[in-house]
């Protein structure tokens, strides 16, 4: 009995020795994210069990991101709509600067939508691959980015005050042992005046009256011109509306429209609406679906003629793309399937679209397909005006400005608030008598909107 007390604790002890060197050895590799197992086994004496005594020991080790810091990676090219196929760069960062993760670092300008380009980390632009104004096509590298280099740049702080306590006073004498020794010169005190054209009041001539203007009119009557390049979306449609005139067989029909019905329900169920669908009731949604139940009754203002088989396509839906004036150009944003739409439906997309093109966030997705445009030129102040047709749709209808004006009613004269609408269209599909049939449409729906409950 203390033969095997005595082998097992000198088993014991063994095997909690090399254990622990077995452990110190391991703690000492560095191999990241393997885990490392020992098994140790001893074998008794014959006077001891012979059953093995095993110790496994495990011991996982972490990667930090630390080892991520300073990855430089390649920022590619985002891909781009079917319909689109390049593009040119307009870097908003360069080498150097410090980026947050998802700021924008280049916009790519596409022939109909800007493209946003955001950082994917956090970092310091390495390299820009492709110049400003450049040509990218969809998937091409852009620039290269230190991942964790820097931190987006802070604003300044003050800087803490000086300590009261261990301060001086301004006339003692500093003590060598504790200031050091200065090693700049002490601020020159600023000089009221120029003191390099500094000279003797006798030798300073007063300045003429005449010489005075003389330098004035040479500041303010400068002749000076810039150059700027145009971006692909102005060359875009500068070539599609020279391309409309080009083609298409353009006409123009005229009418008037009395707002005095509209803008009586406007004001009677403005409160109303907003209070139920949380959104302000306009005008735009008046003609938007004025314009689809017009469209829906005259299919050929809602087709096109196809240049390439000859042919004429009829549409069963109404999709009205409506045009509105970026700082980059003119955006026509698409509202689909607009027959099926009532007012608040119309209002909420239109504010959506509005405010995705204020935010430079409309898509090429957003902008095609259009059957028929909508122009409003009276938000400008527009009492008049011939639009152009926007390919390759076959019409237009342009708005204008709500101006009083004296009309004939009932055979008296009365002030109305009027408005003059145009209508555009494409003479080789469109015929007069249809394009005035649908432009006296809009007018009946705007001026009294129960044409539309009772489907005349």
């Amino acid at each position: 009995m203390l033969s095997r007390s005595r082998c097992f604790s000198r088993t014991f002890g063994r095997s909690v020795s090399v254990l622990s060197q077995s452990n110190k050895g391991l703690g000492q590799r560095t191999v990241s994210g393997l885990s490392s197992g020992i098994q140790i086994v001893y074998k008794n004496s014959q006077t001891c069990d012979p059953k093995p005594v095993s110790s496994v020991s495990h011991i996982r080790y972490f990667r930090t991101s630390t080892c991520y810091k300073n990855e430089v990676v390649t920022v590619n090219t985002p891909a781009f709509a079917e319909s689109v196929t390049e593009g040119d760069v307009r870097w908003e960062k360069a080498v150097g600067d410090t980026v947050a993760e998802d700021e924008v670092v280049c916009e790519i300008e596409t022939d109909k939508t800007s493209v946003q380009v955001p950082s994917p980390a956090a970092g310091v632009i390495e390299e820009l691959l492709i110049p400003d104004g450049g040509r990218v096509e969809g998937g091409q590298p852009l620039f290269k980015l230190k991942k964790g280099a820097g931190a987006p740049k802070a604003a300044a702080a003050p800087p803490p005050p000086a300590p009261k306590a261990e301060a001086p006073a301004a006339d003692a004498a500093p003590t060598p042992v504790i200031t050091p020794i200065p090693t700049a010169m002490p601020p020159v005190p600023p000089v009221p005046g120029k003191a390099a054209d500094a000279r003797p009041v006798s030798a300073v001539k007063p300045t003429t009256a005449p010489a005075a203007a003389a330098a004035t009119a040479a500041t303010t009557g400068a002749r000076t011109e810039s150059r700027v390049k145009m971006n692909r979306m102005r060359l875009r449609i500068a070539q599609r509306l020279k391309e409309a005139q080009e083609t298409c067989a353009m006409l123009t029909t005229f009418n008037e429209v009395d707002m005095s019905n509209i803008q009586e329900m406007r004001k009677l169920h403005k409160d109303a609406f907003l209070k139920k669908h949380n959104i302000k009731l306009g005008f735009m949604s008046a003609f938007v679906k004025a314009s689809a139940h017009a469209l829906t009754e005259q299919p050929a203002v809602n087709g096109v003629i196809d240049d390439t088989t000859k042919e004429i396509v009829y549409r069963d839906y109404v999709d009205i793309s409506v045009a509105v004036a970026t700082p980059k150009g003119l955006v026509v944003p698409v509202i689909r399937s607009v027959e099926t739409m009532n007012f608040a439906d119309i209002e909420k997309t239109i504010n959506a679209l509005g405010e995705k093109a204020r935010k430079n966030e409309l898509a090429v997705e957003d902008m095609d397909g259009g059957t028929f445009t909508i122009s409003n030129g009276g938000v400008f102040g527009s009492m008049f005006g011939t639009p152009i047709i926007n390919p390759p749709q076959s019409a237009i209808l342009g708005m204008h400005g709500i101006f009083d004006r004296p009309v004939a009613i009932g055979g008296k004269v009365e002030i109305r608030p009027m408005m003059y609408v145009a209508l555009t269209y494409d003479h080789r599909l469109i015929d007069g008598r249809e394009a005035v049939t649908f432009l006296r449409k809009i007018k009946a729906v705007v001026e009294d909107p129960r044409v539309l409950l009772l489907d005349m």
